[in-house]
């Protein structure tokens, strides 16, 4: 006996010195111990149950049934109950058919698997019946994962592996080996269940672990594992580092545009960060520092855009670098995830690119045309083809002081004429904006404001006659704008829906 308490102690002293140093938990917190029913799980709980006090935690048992292995799978969901209302602890737990979902959305399964599994977490976070989910990968898991990784193809951040903290789940158990759990668990006579498809190698995963790590610990390094998460956790410490400096980088040259991110060339291949460094800099150093950082800022830029799962490979990455070095302005790319990458006067462009909202750049301009009624001293107009709202409001002039100096905004009633047509612009159209000696193509206009392809679709203008006398983001005609003779004008504004 004297021996168990001795390798209780040990473990668990080992888990709560860990936790501690780490800051995973907090008194008060309501963790929920993830719980599938194998040994490393059960070890968690177990280790947790030991420390809850000393941790001042509450402590519940959460299951999640992916009904991939029929009456296995429900075995498991008993099992783990079982052992929740053993330890007097509440019990949470959903299904889903993962396979179902997996061929439904055409995923790999156990993506599906995770996601899912994930997402139920994440539900018991945001209502607030957890605080903190703790999940039991082991070093063994990390070690399998970088192998998994550096065999798929990665860089560094794959060879990170998996995150210690990654909300809404932290893993305490990434320094511990699963052999240490599972004697952990025989000494303390507790039961596991066990996964045969843990065992099938016809699976990659096990592969890894039936074949692959035993060769290379019995002919090559006995602490191959060790050395492994080792290196995990060095190349998450180096990407903290390199995520940071990205960060900085974007702030500075990303500027934020509806829908879009923009970066300019100059901005994207500017020099890798010079300074602070006690290293003699060279011109190679230089150029592979640059390259390094201008994919960072690529993946970073795809990562804030996309909408849909997808992931960026190194293919994907060096297509934008080509395309940003030697691609015609106005070519573009489609990346995974939905984004669509466009170089356009200098710079590159990142954005959604939706379904719907291809469909709709292909129609020609998102065509549309509303007739106004100034009769009334207020209008507004509804446009669904651009989501938003155009309101048209009557107002007295001049209105004196400083108000008049906004009379480059302001059209004159008097001088417009019916028919009052809101449309889409047209190649072709012609404006002389407030200020400006002569009129230009309202396309000229647009490309000096570096409006790209994408927001121009649709662009919208106000006729009066056969006149344009007004255009989004332009001074209104110089012919119809309010002046000193003015008695009404009128003042154009844009909501969303």
């Amino acid at each position: 006996m004297r021996n168990l308490s001795a390798v209780r102690s040990s473990l668990s002293q080992k888990l709560l010195q860990h936790l501690k140093a780490q800051k995973f938990v907090r008194p008060g917190d309501r963790v929920g111990v993830a719980v599938s029913g194998g040994a490393d799980s059960v070890a968690l709980l177990c280790l947790l149950l030991e420390l809850r006090e000393k941790l001042g935690i509450v402590l519940s048992v959460v299951h999640f049934n992916h009904k991939l292995r029929g009456k296995a799978s429900d075995a498991d969901e008993k099992f783990v109950a079982k052992l929740a209302a053993k330890h007097g602890l509440q019990f949470h737990s959903t299904s889903a058919d993962v396979a179902k979902m997996a061929k439904k959305e055409r995923a790999n399964l156990e993506d599906a698997a995770r996601r899912a599994r994930y997402d139920y977490f994440r539900s018991l976070i945001d209502s607030g019946t957890c605080t903190r989910i703790a999940v039991a990968h082991t070093a063994d898991d990390q070690a399998e994962t970088v192998v998994s990784h550096i065999l798929r193809g990665t860089g560094l951040a794959g060879l990170g592996g998996i995150h210690p903290v990654a909300p809404p789940v932290f893993r305490p158990l990434l320094s511990i080996r699963r052999s240490e759990l599972r004697g952990y668990l025989r000494r303390k006579k507790q039961s596991w269940r066990e996964d045969v498809t843990n065992r099938d190698t016809k699976r990659l995963r096990a592969r890894i672990r039936k074949e692959l790590l035993p060769l290379l610990k019995r002919q090559f390094q006995p602490a191959i594992v060790e050395h492994l998460t080792t290196l995990a956790h060095l190349a998450r410490e180096d990407e903290a580092f390199f995520d940071a400096l990205l960060e900085q980088r974007m702030a500075a040259a990303v500027p934020q545009r509806e829908g879009a991110l923009r970066i300019a060339l100059a901005d994207l291949f500017a020099g890798g960060v010079k300074g602070g460094c006690n290293t003699e800099s060279t011109e190679d150093a230089e150029k592979n520092g640059s390259i390094a950082m201008c994919k960072r800022v690529i993946r970073g830029l795809v990562e804030r855009v996309k909408k849909q799962r997808g992931q960026l490979s190194a293919h994907h990455v060096d297509a934008v670098l080509e395309l940003a070095r030697s691609g015609q302005n106005g070519s573009s790319l489609s990346l995974p995830g939905g984004v669509e990458v466009r170089k356009e006067r200098g710079a590159l462009i990142f954005r959604t690119a939706q379904k719907e909202e291809m469909n709709r750049a292909q129609n020609t301009h998102r065509e549309f045309s509303y007739k106004l009624d100034l009769s009334r001293s207020a209008n507004k107009v509804k446009v669904p083809e651009l989501g938003c709202v155009f309101r048209f409001r009557v107002i007295d002039w001049p209105l004196g002081g400083e108000e008049n100096n906004k009379r480059e905004s302001i059209l004159d009633r008097d001088r417009l004429r019916t028919p009052l047509v809101l449309r889409n612009w047209r190649p072709g159209d012609r404006l002389r904006p407030s200020g400006h000696q002569k009129a230009h193509k309202l396309k000229r206009l647009l490309n000096e404001k570096h409006i790209s392809r994408w927001e121009r679709g649709g662009w919208p203008v106000l006729t009066s006659g056969n006149d344009l006398v007004w255009a989004r983001g332009f001074p209104v005609a110089a012919d119809f704008a309010a002046n000193e003779g003015t008695r009404s004008g009128i003042v154009i504004a844009e909501e969303k829906i």
